[in-house]
């Protein structure tokens, strides 16, 4: 069974906004980066994988 954890996408240089994903950590070893919305620039921006604290 796939154990998947919890992952959350976050802007290098902006702080505030920021979006949740799983990742199952086996088959994807690398950080996720996604290209999603950001609602304060009203642009898609690249999003990287950062810890969930």
């Amino acid at each position: 069974m796939a154990k998947k954890i919890a992952i959350k996408l976050k802007l290098e240089g902006s702080e505030g906004y920021f979006y949740t994903a799983k990742k199952n950590p086996r088959t994807h070893t690398e950080k996720i980066k996604r290209r999603k919305y950001n609602p304060k620039t009203r642009q898609h921006e690249v999003f990287t994988e950062k810890k969930i604290k």
